[in-house]
């Protein structure tokens, strides 16, 4: 039974990190700057874990073969650990990892930390239960000034005050689209609960907090259409906050913004029809 086990543990082991290898549950294409260095950090960490993981198995296995229950009654010797391989594997581990943090924040403080470019393209996603309202500035590209007492979820779902100026070209729906090869900035708020903005091709997830406008910002270099989710689990109708990203070339992003909100709205549906989802 023993020997079952050892080999039972062996075989599982294989199995796990083989499925690394075939890349069938890989991630999707990357369409983003940054993508190519969070898929190396990813891809670094897992080789590291994956090391570890296969040699504690292997000796696990290897103790189970040994030391399994057999003709010889001889009694388990117990005693405790070695002080200096515990030293050792404490600190190799503590390197092994601050390293790692050390590798990958340069792209965090890039996307998370770093102010977005001169010029980047500004676009505000506001979540709710359970929609998406992307709010575009227009050709003034000057958002308007919101308020809350003007919030009505069917005709003015972030509130934009009807005096304001700014505000008069403003256009909210519920899909993001975004220009090719141009930095762009989201900013990015909730009218309620915790939400999560999720596009896995993007490489990165961000929290909507309600009461911050928190930005980050990146540049997508692959035109296409993309779906887009909550990544946080909001409420009972979480799964309707499926929608999707809109990656145009820059002059058809730029003739779009500039349509009257019916227009832009017309558009974008043509548009958004005329893209296909990636096949995985």
């Amino acid at each position: 039974m023993g020997r079952l086990l050892a080999v039972a543990i062996w075989v599982i082991t294989i199995a796990s990190v083989l499925m690394f290898f075939n890349k069938r549950w890989w991630f999707p294409e990357a369409i983003t700057d940054h993508g190519p260095s969070v898929d190396r950090q990813f891809l670094i960490t897992i080789i590291v874990c994956g090391i570890a993981f296969a040699a504690a198995q292997i000796g696990l296995g290897w103790v189970v073969w040994k030391y399994r229950d057999s003709a010889d009654k001889t009694r388990a010797t117990y005693s405790h650990g070695n002080n200096r391989l515990e030293v050792v594997w404490t600190i190799v581990t503590a390197i092994v990892f601050i390293s790692l943090g050390v590798m990958g924040q340069r792209v965090w403080a890039a996307l998370h930390l770093n102010p977005a470019p001169a010029g980047a393209t500004q676009i505000e996603v506001t979540a709710q239960q359970f929609a998406w309202n992307i709010r575009y500035a227009g050709g003034d590209k000057t958002f308007g000034r919101t308020d809350v007492q003007y919030i009505d979820d069917a005709t003015n779902p972030v509130g934009v005050v009807d005096t304001d100026a700014g505000g008069k070209d403003d256009i909210s729906t519920p899909t993001l689209v975004i220009p090719a090869n141009r930095p762009v900035e989201l900013i990015l708020k909730s009218k309620d609960v915790t939400h999560n903005f999720w596009v896995p091709q993007l490489r990165f997830k961000q929290d909507l907090v309600p009461g911050m406008a928190i930005r980050v910002h990146f540049t997508a270099n692959k035109v296409g259409k993309y779906e887009m989710a909550c990544a946080e689990l909001c409420g009972m109708n979480h799964f309707k906050m499926k929608t999707f990203m809109l990656v145009l070339p820059p002059a058809d992003f730029d003739a779009l913004v500039q349509m009257a909100p019916a227009q832009f709205q017309d558009k974008k549906n043509e548009l958004l029809n005329s893209y296909q989802l990636p096949q995985y």
